[in-house]
């Protein structure tokens, strides 16, 4: 969803509502109008993504259910941390690239009560993103299909993998109940199915680059 930004910190709040499907490299997209409340594709958007994930020696915030990344390409480049899953949404905190790639003292403090250790590299994530917005009858974001082509690097043992995978991220238009929202993702697992995907392999892009393969 959205980000709301904050005047003063130069932070931002939102609240990821998605599914993440595995893909092979020539599965085609699938028909979303076929989705309730999507009434039009837009444009293919091209986004070209970056991302150095940090955390400590000992793990602490994935083992906290956290996530520490900085991120360049794309329309919310910045350092970012992503909460655990509560609800079935993710909360994320964004805020300004700065003039280096030193994790800001605002983040430190916001993860302070996780973990006071040192962060370092843990791995590279790079995402060549075609994205569509799935929209209403007025035009607005009902959610957003992304196509991933993702190559990882963990950063402990250099090891890479490369991957395309797929996400629908719920829009500012999207259903709202719990009731609605298990309808939508519901249609949209059955259009990707449909297509020739599959259910996720694993929770997140890190998880997979780090080689953790079981959803939580």
């Amino acid at each position: 969803m959205a980000s709301a930004p904050d005047a003063a910190s130069g932070r931002s709040h939102s609240v990821e509502v998605e599914e993440k499907f595995d893909v092979d490299s020539d599965t085609p997209l699938p028909d979303w109008l076929a989705i309730p409340g999507v009434f039009a594709v837009g444009d293919p958007e091209e986004r070209d993504l970056d991302a150095q994930y940090l955390d400590t020696a000992e793990l602490a915030l994935g083992r906290a259910g956290y996530a520490l990344r900085r991120r360049t390409g794309g329309h919310d480049a910045g350092w970012h941390v992503k909460g655990p899953v509560v609800g079935g949404g993710r909360v994320e905190l964004g805020w300004p690239l700065g003039d280096d790639d030193a994790v800001p003292d605002a983040i430190r403090e916001e993860l302070a009560a996780v973990t006071d250790a040192a962060f370092e590299p843990l791995a590279r994530i790079r995402n060549a993103r075609t994205a569509y917005a799935l929209l209403s009858p007025s035009g607005s974001v009902v959610a957003e299909f992304v196509d991933d082509r993702v190559r990882a690097t963990d950063e402990r043992e250099g090891s890479v993998r490369e991957w395309r995978e797929w996400e629908v991220e719920l829009g500012p238009a999207g259903p709202e109940t719990d009731e609605e929202r298990k309808a939508f993702f519901t249609a949209v697992e059955a259009a990707v199915l449909a297509a020739g995907a599959r259910p996720a392999s694993s929770a997140s892009k890190l998880a997979r680059a780090l080689g953790l393969a079981s959803r939580r």
